[in-house]
């Protein structure tokens, strides 16, 4: 598959937690990443309105282990407040991804060179991507080199098979799926030997309607409103 990357990212903290439930209080990270997290991993090590990237594999290389911290997080009604936050520490995961084509932006249709878009986002894992990395929060810094999937030794390679209970997927977004609303996508997951195969979103048969959205106008009709676009040609506005 000429789409096809593979890499590693590693971390000191995680904290990889449902979205539906995190808006305030004590956080709990899942003990493994969440398919919506490696996604926004990748798309920072490298992404286009062009295309959208589809997480294959997970490998935990480390075992997983918890630490909770104290914090001081903002408060809606002003100051701060004391929680508990439970992260995943000393993480390394390697990831098995590929990119296909947005069909759903035909505005970007002349862009859509797999080669081009294959050795750019081999250039940008080697360069530790062209955004900074976090592992499911701001707070935690993630680093991402270049490796083979399935090279060098994992704490579990022989373990056999663990189950992780329903578990938040990815979201639904209107410019990927089509459709005038945010859905929430849950599964079952359940890792071998330390390796997670992803289902593909449109798989997951749990899903949630969060709230009515549409996408956004393409970039170059934002600017042709605050008239910026005078003198640019058609091809110099696109993104």
């Amino acid at each position: 598959m000429k789409n096809k990357v593979e890499f590693k990212v590693y971390g000191r903290y995680a904290l990889f937690t449902d979205p539906l439930t995190k808006i305030g209080g004590e956080k709990c990270s899942y003990q493994i990443p969440t398919y919506q997290a490696l996604k926004g991993i990748m798309e920072s090590v490298y992404w286009k309105p062009t295309l959208v990237w589809i997480i294959d594999k997970l490998r935990v290389i480390k075992a997983i282990r918890t630490e909770t911290r104290s914090v001081k997080p903002l408060d809606y009604s002003g100051g701060n407040s004391l929680s508990i936050y439970t992260y995943l520490s000393d993480v390394e995961y390697q990831i098995q991804a590929h990119f296909e084509w947005n069909f759903n932006r035909e505005d970007m249709a002349k862009d859509r060179n797999e080669n081009k878009h294959y050795f750019v986002a081999k250039r940008m894992i080697e360069r530790g991507g062209r955004r900074d990395i976090f592992l499911g929060a701001r707070e935690c810094q993630g680093y991402v080199e270049p490796c083979r999937f399935g090279q060098g030794e994992g704490f579990y390679d022989s373990y056999g098979e663990l189950t992780f209970g329903l578990m938040f997927h990815g979201f639904d977004y209107p410019d990927e799926c089509g459709k005038s609303e945010l859905r929430a996508r849950f599964w079952r997951p359940k890792m071998m030997n330390g390796i997670v195969e992803f289902i593909r979103p449109e798989s997951c048969t749990v899903c949630k309607s969060v709230k009515s959205m549409t996408a956004k106008p393409i970039a170059s009709s934002g600017l042709e409103e605050e008239g910026i676009l005078e003198g640019w040609t058609e091809e110099e506005a696109v993104p």
